[in-house]
């Protein structure tokens, strides 16, 4: 059982370090670069530009995860996301950052969330239900971790490369090396059966096809009320934490940092980075202890709550520290809130309409993320500096732990909850 697991882990972190790696180019070519000025707005076009048209298709592509192997899905995708790089690295090193560049990236970030809603649906399938809390906590945070390291390998290898080459050749160099990664995850996926992470052979049958489909899984995942209000409770929280992200970009790039040195701007951005990524792997750590003893319910509830301290730190006192410090404990309650809803909603549906949950569950996330960027970019100066921002967030947040996740309505009443 371990040894199963561990396969789907190599293949979940090797991808996920190849995305930081893209995403701090990324964010250098785009974000961080000289000549381009950085804004609210820009930052937040991004943020819809990559994930909109996933949010769009997701739900139906959904239905591909319960039909077809999804070993198979992960292998040639992560194939194809190879060879999409090492387009994308051609385009940012001859300075393209246009229409063409936008589409290739929106083909990158959507075959990555296909992925990991193909990872997250068949994880199942290789642990015992006891287990699925700690090996969420094990799946997820350890891909998280590998996406901050992978931006700091991304961030270390440009700036080496940059005396020998332009930024933007640079730029191009670090996403070759996360192509040749994500070909590594392709190759580690064969590791596993075709069937082994699902679906089974008797569910993946065309008796219901197309939209009908889709609904009869939205359907089903709409007889768990638990799961929906999880999914709804960590796709604002992740919307939440977009906004603060863009709020510290800013701050890194334009306040505590001289906007005429982005390289400084960037290793600062960095460093926050990374710091939330310690605060995702604590929150990993100690959410099986806690929410095995208290309950799944309650855990996501007190989690909720828990950020809001920090936030208002942020609203009064705005400077780099208090805004690392706020970013470990947000790395760590939306980490515990982001496991435990997984464990959740998969202790919840049968196998047979996992793969369409989870890829609702990424549309949730997506279109909350887009909300949030698009939030910021209206409320954001060019600076960052804001106390609206931080207010709003915490009064969102409270509105969410008060409301959706009242003790009635999200409870341990029905089971598999523990």
């Amino acid at each position: 059982m371990a040894n199963r697991l561990s396969r789907l882990l190599a293949v979940r972190w090797s991808g996920q370090i190849s995305d930081g790696l893209f995403q701090s180019s990324l964010a250098s070519f785009v974000l961080f670069s000289p000549e381009r000025a950085t804004s609210a707005v820009a930052a937040a076009t991004a943020f819809a530009v990559v994930l909109l048209p996933y949010s769009l298709i997701g739900p139906y592509v959904g239905i591909i995860l319960d039909r077809f192997s999804r070993r198979s899905i992960v292998a040639y995708c992560n194939l194809i996301r190879a060879l999409n790089l090492i387009v994308i690295a051609y385009l940012v090193k001859s300075g393209h950052s246009g229409i063409s560049l936008t589409l290739f990236v929106l083909i990158s970030f959507g075959i990555n969330r296909l992925i990991l809603s193909a990872l997250s649906a068949g994880l199942p399938l290789l642990v015992t239900r006891e287990a699925l809390i700690s090996s969420n906590a094990l799946a997820v945070t350890g891909g998280t971790i590998g996406v901050v390291i992978g931006g700091g390998i991304g961030i270390g290898v440009k700036k080496i490369v940059d005396s020998h080459f332009t930024s933007d050749q640079s730029s191009a160099v670090v996403i070759i090396i996360g192509a040749a990664l994500y070909l590594a995850s392709a190759l580690l996926s064969l590791r596993l059966t075709s069937r082994e992470i699902g679906p089974h052979e008797h569910e993946a049958k065309f008796e219901r096809a197309g939209l009908r489909e889709m609904f009869e899984g939205f359907h089903i995942l709409a007889e768990h009320k638990d799961s929906i209000r999880g999914i709804i409770t960590t796709a604002i929280q992740r919307g939440l934490i977009t906004a603060l992200t863009l709020m510290l970009l800013l701050l890194e790039r334009n306040t505590f940092n001289d906007p005429k040195n982005p390289d400084a701007g960037l290793a600062s951005f960095g460093i926050a980075l990374a710091v939330t990524g310690i605060g995702v792997g604590v929150g990993a750590i100690i959410t099986p202890y806690f929410a095995t003893r208290v309950g799944r319910h309650l855990w996501i509830r007190l989690m909720v709550f828990s950020a809001i301290p920090f936030l208002t730190v942020i609203a009064i006192f705005t400077n780099r520290y208090t805004v690392i410090v706020a970013a470990f404990f947000l790395g760590l309650t939306g980490q515990a809130i982001k496991v435990t809803a997984d464990a959740l909603v998969q202790s919840k549906i049968d196998d047979e309409y996992r793969g369409r949950t989870f890829a609702f569950y990424d549309v949730a996330v997506n279109a909350s993320i887009v909300t949030g960027a698009l939030f910021a970019a209206l409320v954001l100066p060019q600076s960052g500096q804001s106390r609206t921002l931080p207010i709003a967030i915490i009064v969102i947040l409270f509105a969410t732990g008060a409301g959706l996740l009242t003790r009635s309505s999200f409870s341990a009443d029905s089971p598999s909850t523990t």
